[in-house]
């Protein structure tokens, strides 16, 4: 009888479509499937608790799938990390409940959205890993953008067109911008229960411009009242972001990892 596990997944997004598996293109499901399917001997669906644009990056993509009995955590995570691509890395691998699934048990995800404002951020060695913007940016309005999203509201005005949704409403627990280390810029830390398609990346488009002063910080409030997005600055190049985190109720863990994960909740 399989087992569900629940791997912890970093990867630079640089050379994929992003997670989901696409008609064209590298996608990371399509390497972690192939990878899961050679070590399992058998084709193995993986779920992830989020989808990622092409160029998108992760440091903690919860990714779902069944094993066989005969495996445990550890030589999961060893058998990944031996032949995943070099542009993938699993940092844990822990058995959960049955029933779990890393995207619809999920209760928040967490992301962070980089930019550099100074003049190295066009170096190779970040630009590809940051919105290399290199213009100064104005920290209150930027703080004070963040705050006005804050809780519950209906982001169609920060929603890329799409196949149409049951609803548009997203609660934000967390949106907050901080300074980067050795005035490299900032980074936008969002919590939420849930996001939509280019919901990150078109509120730090907005933010961005309210900061460098080409709108006003008002906007922000009327594009909440908005039903579509006509007047939403252009989305955050893709770049900059990373999927963080996912959270999960602790019972969902297996035995012997609900205590950890009640205390790290609490903490």
């Amino acid at each position: 009888m399989s087992r569900t596990y629940l791997a912890t997944l970093q990867f630079d997004g640089t050379g994929f479509v992003g997670w989901q598996r696409q008609a064209a293109g590298r996608s990371v499901q399509v390497e972690v499937e192939r990878v899961l399917e050679r070590v399992f001997d058998r084709r193995t669906v993986a779920h992830a608790a989020g989808r990622t644009d092409a160029g998108v990056h992760a440091e903690g993509l919860a990714v779902s799938f069944p094993a066989p009995p005969s495996w445990n955590a550890d030589s999961i995570r060893r058998a990944l990390n031996a032949l995943l691509p070099r542009d993938c890395w699993v940092a844990s691998v822990q058995p959960m409940e049955a029933g779990f699934h890393a995207r619809k048990s999920a209760q928040a995800r967490r992301y962070r959205y980089d930019i550099g404002t100074d003049d190295a951020s066009a170096s190779p060695f970040r630009r590809t890993f940051e919105w290399a913007l290199g213009r100064p940016l104005d920290f209150a309005a930027l703080r004070a953008s963040a705050t006005l999203v804050l809780g519950e509201h209906d982001f169609s005005a920060f929603a890329a067109k799409g196949e149409p949704k049951p609803h548009y409403r997203c609660r934000l627990t967390l949106s907050e911008w901080e300074p980067r280390s050795a005035g490299r810029g900032y980074s936008y830390h969002v919590q939420g229960d849930r996001f939509l398609h280019h919901m990150v990346r078109m509120l730090v488009g907005t933010m961005v411009d309210v900061a460098l002063a080409r709108r006003p910080l008002t906007d922000i409030e009327a594009l909440l009242e908005r039903g579509d997005n006509q007047d939403t600055s252009p989305p955050a190049p893709p770049q900059g972001l990373y999927f963080v985190a996912a959270a999960y109720p602790a019972e969902l863990y297996a035995e012997e990892q609900k205590e950890r994960h009640a205390v790290a909740r609490e903490s």
